[in-house]
């Protein structure tokens, strides 16, 4: 990677959520299956597994994996990102590290670190910091 930042947007494309664990108070643990389609310095898809907790308030951490497959600049393969995230006023935002050595083929060596913000309509922008 010669950029030392990559940015762009993506996609939700599908959202599956599942409580397994609710309160009287309005709290409760779920799990996401989400799907999504990138655009910009990375292309292609990912699926990705968030545990979620929702506080009364409405507020939410959630934790999860996401499996990319496209490019990153040209280069081809997967890799795997490492969330940890929170939903507070309307607005989704996570950070996240490229999980060592779960890269393939171009993507094999890729490292790094980066973040997402929602903005709207399903949609987020994203950066990494490739390493």
């Amino acid at each position: 990677m010669t950029q030392t930042q990559l940015i762009g947007t993506f996609q939700i494309t599908n959202w599956q959520e599942t409580p397994y664990s609710e309160s009287d108070t309005g709290a409760k643990q779920s799990l996401a299956i989400i799907s999504q389609q990138y655009s910009g310095d990375a292309e292609g898809t990912s699926e990705l597994r968030y545990l979620m907790s929702y506080q009364p308030d409405g507020t939410a951490q959630f934790v999860g994996f996401e499996t990319f497959t496209g490019t990153i600049n040209g280069q081809a393969g997967t890799l795997v990102l490492q969330h940890q995230g929170q939903f507070v006023a309307g607005v989704a935002s996570s950070t996240f590290s490229i999980v060592e050595g779960s890269g393939t083929s171009e993507l094999a060596t890729v490292k790094g670190e980066g973040s997402f913000t929602t903005v709207e309509h399903s949609q987020a922008n994203y950066q990494i910091s490739p390493s």
